[in-house]
């Protein structure tokens, strides 16, 4: 055989070899809203694709676009991360839902996972944690340690996610202490260090000593660390390096256990549209350790309401509850049912103030 002939018959070989092992790997990707040094929401989802990497080895190839804002940009970065061969993409902010969506119809053979939406489709699933079962012990802590009776929130966009969380940590926070009152700052943003540091200090110079928030940087714990005196909450991760004070304990959002199964469903062709929504009991939900800031009877109830939560004993939203304007809610014992905390809009009794629109 000619040596020249021979030599491009193997180049090709090689290739279409290389070409079959590319194609041959499960290619998944992840959209992110927020840098994944953010210490808290983005930091999570990316240990998620961390643990898909450590799952499959081989196997998978994982890609992901961080700080991808909501909206026009995430299309654009869903429809290149499809033109680009990917098998599988996980939006991970509730503001992806309709660029989701939109991308899906287009890509009829590609699967998309969208956190924090309510809008499925045969090749669309949707995935959330129930947050408010952890917002309800943050909440207990929170009333039984405030000395001001004055507890913060910062919120991040007035969506229904972030409205339970308000009123699961409120009502909670109000059983062990009638006198408590939470000021709510709205930060329109999910991650912002100095949006979320001036929100912090605002709430400080309201008289608020302990914080509670819904977006995903930690400033608000250094915020909280300078002024002292004032206890925080890790939110979405650990952020244990502000342990033992000011942050006390955290939310930790544990999307491991789910990516590597979707993966796998995938991968063994089982995959289907499905909507997912996963609290303490099945894991999605981690309370972080409890420092010794707090006292131990306190740390103690805070464990026996995170247990019976996660046994399905208790439910954060059971009555007798009202409306903010007065109205009737639920019943004496009776629990919210999901259809109503999905589409919540309206604050419970006792809190302060209109929600945005």
């Amino acid at each position: 055989m000619n040596f020249v002939k021979y030599l491009a018959g193997a180049t090709l070989a090689l290739g279409l070899a290389t070409s079959a092992t590319a194609q041959d790997k499960t290619k998944v990707g992840f959209i992110y809203v927020g840098p994944i040094g953010d210490g808290g929401w983005t930091y999570e989802h990316d240990k998620g694709r961390l643990a898909v990497e450590e799952a499959f080895g081989d196997a998978v190839e994982t890609v992901y676009r961080e700080s991808v804002p909501e909206g026009a940009d995430a299309k654009r970065a869903i429809t290149q991360m499809a033109l680009q061969g990917a098998d599988l993409i996980f939006t991970t902010s509730f503001g992806y839902m309709e660029p989701t969506v939109s991308v899906a119809e287009k890509f009829p053979d590609v699967k998309f996972e969208h956190a924090t939406g309510y809008k499925a489709g045969p090749n669309v699933s949707t995935y959330s944690a129930r947050f408010y079962e952890g917002r309800a012990v943050q909440g207990h802590i929170a009333g039984k340690m405030t000395k001001s009776n004055v507890v913060g929130y910062i919120a991040s966009f007035p969506i229904p996610e972030v409205i339970r969380g308000i009123n699961s940590a409120y009502i909670h926070a109000k059983k062990v202490n009638p006198d408590v009152q939470f000021k709510i700052i709205w930060a329109y943003t999910w991650f912002d260090p100095a949006k979320e540091a001036d929100a912090a200090t605002a709430l400080i110079e309201q008289g608020a000593d302990v914080i509670l928030q819904h977006t995903d940087s930690t400033a608000p714990q250094a915020a909280a660390k300078q002024a002292g005196n004032v206890i925080t909450f890790g939110q979405a991760s650990d952020m244990s390096e502000y342990a033992p004070l000011p942050r006390v304990s955290s939310i930790i959002d544990n999307w491991g256990p789910y990516y590597v199964a979707r993966t796998k469903a995938v991968m063994d062709g089982t995959w289907e549209s499905v909507q997912t929504w996963d609290g303490i009991g099945p894991g999605m939900v981690g309370i972080g350790d409890i420092s010794d800031a707090v006292p131990a009877d306190i740390k103690a109830e805070a464990l026996a309401l995170k247990d019976a939560i996660a046994a399905g004993d208790y439910h954060p939203f059971t009555g007798p509850l009202k409306k903010q304007d007065g109205s009737d809610w639920l019943g004496d014992g009776e629990a919210s049912d999901d259809g109503t905390l999905l589409g919540m809009n309206f604050y419970v009794e006792g809190l302060e103030g209109d929600i945005p629109q």
